[in-house]
C-alpha cells in the first residue's frame, strides 16, 4: 500500500521539516477528491481540515452583497489551502469551491493542533510556514479588491 509520505516530503511547504516532524504530519493526512462545484469549506463553517492540492483547481471565494460570489484567487497543484484549522475559533473566512476535478491530501487540522500542543518545536514551525502563506495570501486578496472596486470608481 501507497503512502502520502513520499509526496509529503518532496513538497516545498514540508521541505526542510525533521523526519520525526514528516511523521506527525503524514498520520492526519489522507488522500481526497472533489469533483466540480464541490466546497472544501464554506465562510463562516467549522473548519479543521487544511489541503495540498496535488491536481486541480479551486477557487477562493468571498461573499459581496448585491455582486455575489467574487472570486478572490483561483489555486491549483501543488497550492497549500487552508489556515482557518490553525486560529480559533477555527472558521473559514473565505469558500474554497472546486472549479475542476480536485484532488488533494486534507491534513486533519485537530489531530495537527495536538501534534503541535505535544512539541511546540513542530507547532512553531508549523505556525511559521502557514504565516508566510497568509501574508501572500492577504496580499494577493488586497491586489484583487483594489482592482475590483477601482473598477466600480467613475474615471474622469
Amino acid at each position: 500500500m501507497e503512502t502520502i509520505e513520499p509526496i509529503i516530503r518532496e513538497h516545498p511547504f514540508f521541505q526542510g521539516f525533521r523526519p520525526d516532524h514528516i511523521k506527525l504530519i503524514v498520520g492526519c493526512g489522507s488522500n481526497i477528491r472533489f469533483n466540480p462545484g464541490d466546497f472544501l469549506f464554506r465562510e463562516g463553517a467549522e473548519i479543521n481540515q487544511f489541503f495540498v492540492l496535488r491536481q486541480g483547481k479551486v477557487s477562493v471565494q468571498i461573499y459581496v452583497p448585491g455582486r455575489g460570489p467574487v472570486v478572490i484567487q483561483t489555486l491549483g497543484e501543488g497550492e497549500v489551502l487552508g489556515w482557518s484549522w490553525l486560529i480559533a475559533p477555527y472558521q473559514g473566512r473565505f469558500d474554497a469551491q472546486a472549479v475542476e476535478l480536485t484532488r488533494a491530501i486534507a491534513f486533519d487540522g485537530k489531530c495537527l493542533r495536538g501534534k503541535c500542543e505535544e512539541d511546540h518545536d513542530f507547532g512553531y514551525e508549523l505556525l511559521r510556514r502557514f504565516s508566510e502563506i497568509m501574508v501572500r495570501r492577504l496580499e494577493a486578496t488586497r491586489v484583487q479588491l483594489v482592482d475590483i472596486y477601482a473598477k466600480d470608481v467613475p474615471q474622469g
